[in-house]
């Protein structure tokens, strides 16, 4: 029992005195870096909050971090956290650099909210970047390395016995008034000083994950390449490479038509991740996109239509995933509500949720849109399945009829007419009815089923920082905008594509029923006339003219063909003119563009990435081939007497010009040539 006593004493003291550094010892040992960051998978950024730049984490918007947030954020699967922290109105001035106490116990809250939900937990020195490391380290060097340095050396100490749950990154979006090479040797030279601190400060640190990041966080190759350079230099296996990904800028912003997740959008994600891949994660370099989603969102999460935005997330979230990349969503508030604790977009939380740990199916479309002045007909519809299956089509959580309400054609779906006829019988504008698509996974596919008539825009007045067009939608929705003067060429800012950005020179309010056009947009509109077409994704076009004179704009709506005209078309004519019904139809001077090169078309066969894209091909032209300067603006035709989809269905009509009086003088010559020839036949027979 003594000797018994005697090791039980023993051991007690061991643990007592060197229980932490055995602990510790333990865990370096099993810290596995790969293992790690695929650990971290999803992982989720509390953007402008501590980064934003004012007075406290108040200032840019949210409010207050909360544990209830975090805690949220946790049962909602999110494993890792981001905390991204901008110091420079929070610390004292040097030797020392203080950081405010407060403002680092705040932080120091969240850290232990975060690591109390079993996620890991990502900081780093964030706006900084640009606020004073930008220019500082060209032009006062020596004070800015100083400045740098006294923030890691204070974070490093606090946090120093923390798990390695938490890991630091040495700065956010790193760049420098410099030359190419001269900001990545100022990168090198940051990324090495933080390595040195951490790594020399004691406790965990020394084997604590460090964040590195490529010059701007881009994905360029030399940039790739300056980075993977600097973590093979410093030899360490607890080193993770740190990327972000917004996108296909076109895209990204809705600028150029791109309007629709094309294969340029595809390709971008592909080769970008490709190449970061080949660089670090094929030589054994873990990566993080630490920060991802989508540019346009900074204005608007409207600005990418929604389908078109939820085949995004879905192709990049898998993509990233099939590179082993963990990714960080951006989220500066738009997306979990701070206050509610509810997404603001539940159907895109879904699709990326579903994401994390399979493919989600999607169709050509989120929508199916019905001229209500139109013959409703059977609607195809596309699907990508990505390996799913198609399970059931559902109208209120009910299953529909196979062959009687839908059918399926390989991968279209077909909905069918009597289907549509019911669900569109109200005659309201607008969402009608939404259909659910069921696959065997992933995500379920929402179809909006949507009845329009062609939107009609009013004249207006105005100033270059206050001017509106009265709109009446009638159900539809504006996709992008097109400008050019009265030469042809781009007109206003970016004037290297007649299509302007979503949100930053126009945007709808479907609330108000009017479009508004930026200051940013007149600010580089040239005096005169400047002509508007507005692309709706029913495939409407409308046309407008925009007059400026200094600080006045004038706006007037080119006139449209009525809906008694429309009526007209596809019924019968006015009585008065019945006995009249084999006159030609008028002309114009311009000749009416072909329709069957109409890439509106539903019945179009075309990929996702040009179906509804009514300038998919013009577009490509003016982003990658700015020497051209032509851009057709088609003409509005109010004289066409056939309805567009029986001219879709023929294929070819007569075009509507001095050709056609021709074409109808060759016809009428013909039977009265055949006439004369049977009037001498039977003559001649009656004769004989």
């Amino acid at each position: 029992m003594k000797n018994y006593a005697k090791v039980l004493f023993v051991a007690v003291l061991f643990f007592i005195f060197l229980g932490p550094s055995f602990s510790f010892a333990a865990e370096g040992e099993e810290v596995d870096i790969q293992s790690y960051v695929k650990e971290m998978q999803p992982g989720w950024n509390l953007g402008n909050s501590f980064d934003a730049v004012g007075l406290d984490e108040t200032a840019w918007g949210n409010p207050p971090v909360t544990k209830e947030l975090i805690d949220t954020l946790a049962a909602e699967g999110y494993k890792s956290i981001r905390i991204p922290i901008t110091f420079d109105q929070r610390m004292g001035v040097g030797p020392d650099y203080q950081i405010d106490p407060a403002f680092l116990e705040r932080v120091t809250n969240t850290v232990n909210w975060s690591l109390d939900a079993d996620m890991k937990v990502m900081i780093n020195i964030h706006h900084d970047s640009w606020i004073w490391l930008e220019s500082g380290m060209s032009q006062n060097h020596d004070a800015s390395l100083a400045r740098y340095n006294a923030i890691w050396t204070q974070l490093s100490n606090h946090f120093k016995d923390y798990s390695t749950d938490l890991m630091f990154e040495s700065i956010n979006k790193p760049r420098f008034t410099a030359s190419a090479t001269e900001s990545q040797n100022y990168l090198n030279e940051l990324n090495t000083s933080f390595y040195t601190i951490v790594r020399g400060s004691g406790g965990n640190n020394s084997i604590r994950p460090l964040v590195l990041p490529t010059l701007d966080t881009g994905s360029e190759q030399e940039k790739l390449d300056g980075l993977y350079q600097s973590i093979v230099a410093l030899d360490d296996p607890y080193l993770i490479s740190t990327v972000h990904y917004y996108g296909f800028w076109p895209f990204s912003v809705n600028i150029a038509g791109y309007t629709r997740f094309d294969d340029d959008t595809k390709n971008d994600i592909i080769n970008t991740f490709d190449r970061v891949h080949n660089t670090f994660t094929a030589n054994g370099i873990p990566v993080i996109i630490g920060e991802f989603g989508l540019l346009g969102f900074d204005t608007h999460t409207g600005v990418i239509q929604q389908g078109e935005k939820l085949k995004y997330f879905e192709y990049m979230m898998h993509y990233a995933q099939e590179k082993d990349f963990t990714h960080m969503l951006w989220d500066n508030g738009q997306h979990l509500g701070r206050t509610s604790l509810e997404w603001a977009d539940q159907q895109l939380f879904n699709m990326m949720e579903a994401s994390w740990m399979t493919r989600s199916s999607t169709a050509e479309n989120d929508f199916i849109y019905l001229n209500r002045l139109d013959t409703i007909e059977d609607e195809p519809l596309p699907l990508n399945l990505n390996g799913n299956t198609f399970i059931s089509l559902q109208l209120n959580n009910t299953e529909l009829t196979l062959g009687q309400d839908y059918q399926l054609d390989g991968d279209i779906l077909i909905v069918k007419e009597s289907l549509l006829t019911q669900l569109t019988a109200s005659d309201e504008l607008g969402t009608n009815a939404v259909l659910t698509i069921k696959f065997s996974q992933g995500a379920d596919w929402s179809i909006n089923l949507i009845s329009y008539e062609k939107p009609v825009l009013e004249d207006s007045t105005g100033s270059i920082s206050d001017f509106a067009i009265p709109t009446s939608f009638n159900g539809d929705q504006l996709a992008t905008v097109e400008t050019v003067y009265q030469d042809g060429t781009p007109a206003g800012p970016q004037n290297w594509t007649t299509f302007k950005e979503f949100g930053y020179t126009f945007s709808p309010s479907y609330d108000s029923n009017e479009i508004l056009f930026t200051e940013n947009f007149f600010n580089e509109l040239n005096n005169g006339e400047t002509k508007v077409t507005f692309h709706f994704w029913s495939g409407e076009e409308v046309y407008y003219t925009l007059t400026k004179e200094d600080n006045t704009i004038t706006g007037v709506a080119e006139a449209i063909e009525s809906d008694a005209d429309h009526d007209l078309q596809d019924n019968e004519l006015p009585q008065e003119e019945e006995e009249e019904n084999t006159v030609p139809p008028k002309t114009i001077d311009n000749e009416t563009p072909d329709p069957t090169t109409d890439e509106t078309d539903k019945d179009s066969s075309s990929s996702t990435e040009s179906s509804g894209n009514t300038s998919s091909e013009n577009t490509k032209n003016t982003v990658f081939d700015k020497t051209e300067s032509e851009f057709p603006v088609p003409l509005v035709n109010d004289n066409s007497s056939v309805d567009e989809k029986e001219v879709k269905k023929m294929g070819a009509i007569l075009p509507n010009t001095a050709t056609n009086m021709f074409n109808w003088l060759f016809i009428s010559i013909l039977f009265l040539g055949s006439g004369i020839g049977i009037y001498f036949y039977q003559r001649n027979h009656k004769q004989a």
